[in-house]
């Protein structure tokens, strides 16, 4: 009986311990140190939050730059992959929708050529980077929505290009599609006639923050 008492108390302290207090003193302590990361970076416009920096968010109008798939829908409350196999005939019908539905909007672009990152979610769901060659292929259709040049554009990527944290943690040439599209807002404003080109919208689509 003492046995168990013991080993009862031992779990119940355990789960307490490591359950409880130390998340919340994590927490608090994140709080402390860097309150706008303990609450994912929230970014404003204009006196408007528009977003996070370290939550993914969706972006489908023709004219923004496209984030990562969701398998969570972007909700951060249900935060997770999809959790199929490769070989889940499921997960190829995602991954082929996503396929096409790139090649429709991008003329030229071949299967080939387009970055996993596109195709895939991460296993958050939340992912806010995609890869540098992600956003760079986004560049014509884009351009062409905006009337811009897509060479500025291109520029404009590699300008938000991030490299490893503190030089050496965690991989580089990433970039934060919240960021990259408030940027290019402002780009779009500011662009004068030598960066202006003839175009027309090619589909309605939803960018708004």
């Amino acid at each position: 009986m003492n046995m168990f008492r013991i080993a009862f108390r031992f779990t119940f302290l355990s789960m307490l311990l490591f359950g409880v207090l130390y998340p919340l003193a994590m927490t608090e302590t994140a709080r402390l140190i860097a309150p706008d990361s303990a609450k994912g970076r929230p970014v404003y416009r204009d006196g408007t939050l528009v977003g996070f920096k370290n939550i993914g968010q969706l972006f489908t109008g023709p004219d923004y730059f496209w984030g990562r798939p969701s398998a969570a829908g972007y909700n951060a409350a249900a935060s997770g992959g999809s959790n199929l196999s490769a070989s889940n005939p499921e997960f190829a019908d995602e991954v082929e929708n996503r396929v096409d539905s790139l090649l429709k909007y991008h003329p030229g672009l071949t299967r080939q050529a387009i970055p996993p990152d596109l195709l895939t979610a991460s296993a958050s769901g939340l992912d806010p980077h995609i890869s540098l060659e992600a956003a760079l292929i986004q560049t014509p259709r884009i351009a062409r929505n905006r009337g811009v040049k897509e060479e500025d554009l291109e520029t404009l990527v590699r300008d938000h290009e991030e490299g490893p944290l503190l030089g050496i943690f965690g991989p580089g040439g990433l970039v934060n599609v919240l960021e990259l599209n408030l940027a290019l807002d402002e780009f779009s404003k500011k662009a004068g006639p030598e960066s202006r080109i003839s175009s027309q919208p090619e589909a309605d689509g939803s960018g708004s923050y």
